[in-house]
């Protein structure tokens, strides 16, 4: 008698569930309709490029599952595991870095690179068939080799465009926002593992890849369930990869380079002594902000913030780089930091995760960092001495 166990950790079943998983998953991506923004272009074809990796996957697993009960089945699955991997890797690292990427992925570079995938996975499995030789470990160990180095150059490729993106992200929100984007960061590092764990699986003795298709099918869903939520709630992040911003210098160069007329006019004014004009304006309009504490208001744009206070957000930048000698963000977070360590004395009752919270801190793990950083000691220790924590035993 067979029992329950041995049912389960069987690779037929595995390969069952794979089919299921990979289809119900990928049916279910084309399926959902993304909102319709300025991003909605780039993140709806994320989001088909990967239902149609997850339904290739399917098709991959439903291949492996017809030649169930040839010999050396276990071999034979390894290596349809391992086509499944590399081709996946392909697909899903370019979806994550387009979703992160500020300007348009080279779609011809990745048809390629496809192209290469599939003549190397053909050649691979053609040569399961092969008699035992020079030729077959030279095929298989060429393919093993591409593909460490396609996994190589993805990572660093990712680690590239993601720092791009969280860059691109404060100099739109003024605020350290990678928390909003590090979900992508940490299914990209799963994925990677996941897919370089099918080497280690093919050194394993025979039958264990049973034990990794059920895996893959386990990050199929883990990495759908955080896109799809990362789709209800995309807004936020995706308008800001959706703009240019401008850093101080590239303010300086818009005012000094640009011909068109609205710049020659802004040359002209600044001539007339309109800058000094504007940052007056902007100093009386930061002193109400300052006042009614517009300052602990987080989640908000440099352009709304520029709006509140009837300026651009050129000048904005401008007016804190050449009269204060320090940028927007780091002026806010001393004023949130300053009101925090008030608060933490006033309020007892209240939680540090809610002080920060109050004071304009979306993230925890940031207005922890930011009150260490400016005043030397974590929020706890603050309260606990009651301001003066060189004085605590």
């Amino acid at each position: 008698m067979f029992s329950l166990v041995d049912v389960i950790f069987n690779i037929e079943f595995s390969l069952v569930v794979g089919v299921m998983t990979s289809l119900i998953l990928g049916l279910l991506l084309l399926l959902i309709k993304v909102p319709n923004t300025e991003y909605s272009k780039k993140i709806s074809n994320t989001k088909n490029t990967i239902a149609v990796c997850f339904l290739l996957c399917t098709v991959f697993f439903f291949l492996t599952l017809r030649y169930s009960g040839i010999p050396d089945y276990d071999v034979f699955s390894s290596l349809m595991m391992f086509v499944i991997t590399a081709l996946s890797s392909v697909i899903l690292s370019n979806s994550l870095i387009n979703l992160l990427a500020t300007e348009s992925l080279d779609t011809e570079k990745f048809f390629l690179n496809i192209g290469v995938v599939a003549a190397v996975s053909y050649v691979l499995i053609k040569s399961f068939w092969w008699d035992d030789g020079w030729q077959k470990v030279t095929v298989i160990s060429v393919s093993i080799f591409l593909f460490i180095i396609q996994g190589a150059a993805y990572i660093r490729k990712f680690i590239r465009s993601y720092r791009r993106s969280v860059k691109q992200l404060e100099l739109y929100y003024d605020e350290e926002e990678d928390s909003k984007v590090r979900w992508i960061r940490f299914c990209y590092i799963i994925m990677m593992l996941t897919q370089m764990f099918i080497l280690v699986y093919m050194l394993l003795p025979r039958g264990m890849m049973k034990v990794y298709v059920l895996f893959y099918s386990l990050f199929m869903l883990y990495f759908a369930a955080n896109f799809i939520s990362f789709l209800g709630s995309h807004k936020l992040l995706l308008d800001a990869f959706a703009h240019k911003t401008l850093s101080g210098q590239e303010i300086i160069q818009l005012l000094n380079e640009r011909k068109d007329n609205k710049e020659k006019k802004a040359q002209k004014e600044e001539q007339k002594g309109f800058n000094d004009a504007e940052f007056r304006k902007i100093e009386k309009a930061l002193e109400k902000w300052v006042m009614e504490e517009r300052f602990r208001e987080y989640d908000k744009t440099r352009e709304e913030i520029a709006e509140e206070l009837n300026t651009s957000k050129e000048y904005l930048h401008l007016y804190f780089a050449t009269r204060k000698r320090v940028d927007f963000r780091t002026w806010r977070t001393e004023l949130r930091i300053d009101y925090a360590k008030k608060l933490l004395l006033s309020d007892r009752k209240s939680s540090t995760n809610i002080i920060g919270e109050m004071s304009g801190f979306s993230d925890r793990a940031n207005f922890y960092r930011q009150f260490v950083k400016m005043v030397g000691c974590s929020p706890k220790e603050w309260r606990e001495s009651n301001g003066n924590p060189d004085s605590a035993v």
